[in-house]
């Protein structure tokens, strides 16, 4: 794993140094030669009028408190015309919403008359304008383990291992808050989550095997941490073997061929595994995309993931 691509505000740097800056055109003047009478013709200022920022439609956002008072940005794309769905609309969480809210309420959006689009996507992510947010280390990850390995010993300095507080507001006051501002079916909650968020999203299939109806890895960091999901995975699998837990859920695993930090290879091993837990009810698929990179994955998953989350099998 690339400690650059891990660490958030590496990955913003990136690609903020990809942003380039269009030339302003000059001012449009009448030909020479053009005869005295010929009709006035009105003259662009040369002081240009500062543009509006874009806003997507049938979106909305506000920030809000988890109990332990941390502050999050949630980003709504909801249907704004048209009766819900019978039972309401199913919801799908998107973590690292700063990021990727954008390509999956588009995708929403432009679909709103299709299956797909009778649905709302929520965006999970911090107050700034930034795409990732130093936080989401903490709020994705367990606590580091002693003794540290060395690709993780240069974040120790970062707060980590606030997953499980994080998953309490997911699945507690936040879907709660969403359910009093929208007619949402209660039973059909999804979860998205790339890199690190992947490792959150099985983090919380582990955790709280019915807390989401679908979820989406995409690109997961299984290595982090000395590779301490493993462990849990295996833990998973011996309670649901053992019939002491549930595991109704259906999986997505996403990863790109080229992608060097989500491994193309565990990926598929990883899928391998727990689909041997079908006879216990879990459903698991793998979606690789043969040109993409890790930081491209979530792009092109959009609307795979829109298709998986809300297209009832």
């Amino acid at each position: 794993m690339r400690l650059s691509t891990l660490y958030p505000s590496a990955c913003a740097a990136l690609l903020a140094g990809l942003l380039a800056t269009a030339p302003q055109a000059g001012a449009q003047t009448a030909p020479q030669g053009a005869a005295d009478d010929a009709p006035a013709t009105a003259t662009p200022s040369t002081a240009a009028t500062p543009a509006s920022p874009y806003v997507m439609p049938a979106t909305q956002v506000w920030d809000m408190a988890s109990d332990g008072g941390e502050i999050y940005r949630i980003f709504v794309s909801a249907p704004d015309k048209g009766e819900p769905p019978k039972g309401g609309y199913p919801v799908l969480y998107v973590l690292d919403g700063n990021a990727y809210f954008g390509s999956f309420a588009q995708a929403r959006w432009v679909q709103d008359y299709l299956p797909v689009g009778k649905a709302i996507i929520v965006g999970v992510g911090y107050p700034g304008d930034k795409p990732w947010d130093v936080r989401r280390m903490a709020d994705y990850t367990a606590q580091l383990r002693e003794p540290q390995s060395p690709e993780v010993r240069a974040f120790a300095k970062y707060k980590s291992g606030a997953r499980a507080p994080f998953l309490d507001f997911l699945t507690g006051k936040l879907r709660g808050e969403i359910a009093q501002r929208y007619p949402v079916n209660l039973e059909r909650q999804s979860l998205f989550g790339h890199s690190f968020g992947g490792l959150f999203a099985l983090y919380a299939l582990y955790e709280r095997p019915q807390a989401f109806e679908a979820i989406v890895a995409a690109s997961p960091s299984m290595e982090w941490n000395g590779q301490h999901i493993l462990e849990e995975e295996r833990v998973f699998r011996d309670k649901v073997q053992a019939g002491k837990v549930g595991a109704t859920s259906r999986l997505m695993v996403v990863v790109g061929d080229r992608d060097a930090d989500g491994d193309p290879e565990s990926a598929r091993m990883l899928a391998e595994r727990l689909e041997a837990l079908s006879g216990w009810g879990l459903r698991v698929r793998l979606q690789r995309y043969p040109n993409e990179v890790h930081a491209s994955v979530p792009a092109q998953a959009a609307n795979d993931t829109l298709r998986f989350a809300f297209t009832l099998r």
